[in-house]
């Protein structure tokens, strides 16, 4: 990673970061406070753990809280998040950084969130009897700690002090390789995106702009595959308005949304409450909107789906909402729960997206229907914040 950094912006952020992480800690840290250690990968991860840092605010306030990232995209991101006291890098998971880390920060209990599996971390604060918890985990069969040649990584789950897992099956299979410390508590993730739902903005551009009659498509964290797909489609059905928040808002990708388009369009950046009325498509070209943009959406399309695996699907379900996504689903609980339930819906490439468009474009009640499902789901499967809470018992 020092090697390739010079020439790798966000290896560059983080290498930075790692060597400001100790003298931020000897500067700034509380000896006399007792911290709760949260740490998420990246900026997915630090919503899923927000929930539990603001119970902790609310509901323990003699608590100091620590945050730690291991991403640029995380840690740039919410490196002034006003809840905790102090954010940092995690330092590389090496026996003596380990150690210097736990000297300094002496945590009072640890939470890590879903994928973060750091084995010196975990075994050193076994040893110093530091609790450690995994929360909105998931768990396959197919992971390394399951297999014959993982036996360092299938032990490295005993010093766990508990898991909190998202499914059933992630529990039984825990409790089949003889680990109780395990309770269902579900995805944080969707207490956030209900908190979300409940504060959403009002964007008086966005109401300018689908204050007609016709149904509004909305695509979030959009990529190129994605993007080829809807907006065939949209560039064919008039009776239709989009909205596109694409995963990456640099110039070239912006550009390339708009070379495909055939109806009027506009970024955000650029429009305004007159000039929007008279487009069809509007590109939004900053980041921080999304959330809110959802609640003016009849359907929505979340990206990823046909690369690495799709983004955040509650985030529009809320809303009450369809969810359409592409065939990369198999690892997100969310998908297969709102498949189950009627509110979402895979497709694998522009002949299964228009025909699901087709029906929703012709038949208003299935698509209401499919909407209701999807927000009934969101909504059947929130509080794992307060029974992860109780077990913790501060």
């Amino acid at each position: 990673m020092r090697l390739i950094a010079p020439f790798h912006k966000k290896l560059r952020l983080m290498m930075r970061g790692h060597r400001q992480t100790f003298s931020l800690l000897q500067e700034k840290i509380d000896h006399s406070g007792q911290y709760v250690w949260f740490h998420a990968a990246s900026l997915g991860e630090f919503e899923q753990a927000r929930p539990l840092m603001e119970a902790v605010r609310r509901d323990h306030p003699e608590y100091k809280i620590l945050l730690t990232f291991f991403s640029p995209s995380g840690y740039e991101v919410r490196k002034d998040y006003p809840l905790a006291d102090l954010v940092c890098y995690l330092p590389f998971d090496t026996k003596r950084n380990v150690k210097r880390f736990l000297d300094l920060a002496n945590p009072k209990i640890a939470i890590f969130i879903k994928y973060e599996f750091w084995y010196n971390y975990v075994h050193e604060s076994y040893l110093r009897q530091i609790p450690f918890y995994l929360v909105s985990a998931v768990f396959r069969p197919n992971q390394i700690f399951f297999k014959k040649n993982g036996l360092r990584y299938g032990k490295m789950l005993r010093y766990y002090t508990h898991f909190f897992v998202q499914d059933e099956a992630s529990a039984q299979l825990l409790k089949d390789h003889h680990l109780h410390q395990v309770s269902i508590a579900g995805d944080t993730r969707i207490d956030r995106v209900i908190r979300i739902q409940e504060e959403a903005r009002k964007l008086p551009l966005i109401d300018k702009f689908t204050g007609m009659n016709d149904l509004v498509f909305i695509a979030g964290s959009s990529w190129a595959p994605d993007e080829d797909i809807f907006i065939d489609y949209f560039n064919r059905h008039p009776a239709m308005k989009l909205i596109v928040a694409p995963h990456e808002i640099h110039e070239s990708h912006l550009a390339e949304i708009e070379q495909k388009l055939q109806r009027p369009c506009i970024r955000y950046s650029k429009a305004t409450e007159d000039n929007v009325m008279q487009q069809d498509c509007l590109i939004i070209d900053c980041f921080g909107l999304l959330s809110s943009i959802y609640r003016y959406g009849d359907v929505g399309y979340i990206g990823g789906g046909f690369g690495v695996g799709i983004h955040n699907l509650a985030e529009a379900a809320v809303y009450g909402i369809p969810v359409i996504f592409g065939p990369n689903y198999a690892k997100f609980r969310e998908a297969h729960g709102l498949i189950r339930h009627g509110g979402g819906f895979s497709i694998d490439g522009g002949e299964a997206f228009n025909q699901q468009m087709n029906l929703f474009m012709q038949d208003p009640s299935a698509r209401g229907k499919a909407g209701e499902k999807a927000k009934e789901y969101i909504f059947g499967n929130a509080g794992a914040t307060n029974k992860i809470m109780q077990y913790l018992s501060l």
